[in-house]
């Protein structure tokens, strides 16, 4: 008997007021600095859950918070403010991310987004001097959004996943796409490139975003892993055997 065929991931998105004219992304991926950077862009401005994102044949979650189930994937909002942000806790495999960016743009066309924002954190060997944001945008989203913006486009490489998903479709589209990237390390959340990423909001869409919170976690993080590695060394230390010389 021949196996049936795997189902194509599906996506749907709720959306219950009228969405803003930029989507500002940030997505499970390594390292979670673009994800940590929307939620933290969320909490402190005050926005509000107007909707959300279903998958179908996909392996799904369902976080929860004192109990409480939520939707993996949501639209944060509010009526004084023209930005919707999407909190994207779902992690989407390279195989989903084209069914996924597809659903993206039907959305923005019937809900009159011209733009979309995307904060991401790449896992890339660099050194302390390439601690900082780039750009990787299409034509429009620069023209629009980066003239006198002070954060430099990315030297060379590609995208992939839903990153590269999404500027495939603003380059054959009308919609401005922006990807905003940072070097991640492997700790998970890394803080500091979060940081990174909402000072990048900050200058790039004006926002008044208080960063003190998030500069706080990001020195309680590095005091964490600096303290875990000092102890993972002083472990090596005593379980290494000791030195003898033989005459």
């Amino acid at each position: 008997m021949s196996t049936p065929p795997t189902p194509s991931p599906t996506f749907a998105i709720t959306h219950e007021t009228k969405a803003s004219e930029t989507l500002l992304a940030g997505f499970s991926a390594f390292g979670l600095a673009g994800l940590t950077a929307v939620d933290y862009v969320v909490d402190h401005l005050d926005l509000e859950e107007t909707g959300h994102v279903t998958a179908g044949s996909l392996p799904s979650i369902t976080p929860f918070e004192n109990g409480r189930p939520r939707h993996h994937s949501r639209l944060f909002s509010r009526p004084d403010l023209d930005v919707t942000v999407l909190v994207n806790e779902l992690f989407v495999p390279v195989l989903a991310a084209d069914p996924f960016a597809d659903a993206v743009l039907s959305w923005t066309e019937g809900a009159d987004v011209d733009e979309i924002a995307v904060l991401s954190g790449v896992p890339v060997a660099h050194g302390p001097e390439d601690h900082r944001t780039f750009h990787v945008a299409t034509d429009d989203y620069r023209e629009h959004r980066l003239d006198g913006v002070e954060i430099p486009p990315m030297g060379n490489g590609f995208l992939d996943g839903v990153n590269a998903s999404l500027m495939a479709r603003g380059l054959d589209s009308d919609l401005g796409v922006g990807v905003f990237v940072t070097p991640v390390h492997a700790q998970t959340p890394d803080v500091e490139a979060a940081l990174r990423l909402v000072d990048a909001v900050r200058s790039v869409y004006g926002l008044d975003i208080d960063t003190a919170d998030l500069e706080g976690f990001a020195a309680e993080i590095e005091q964490y892993y600096g303290e875990l590695a000092e102890r993972l060394e002083a472990t090596k230390q005593e379980q290494r055997p000791e030195e003898r010389m033989y005459m």
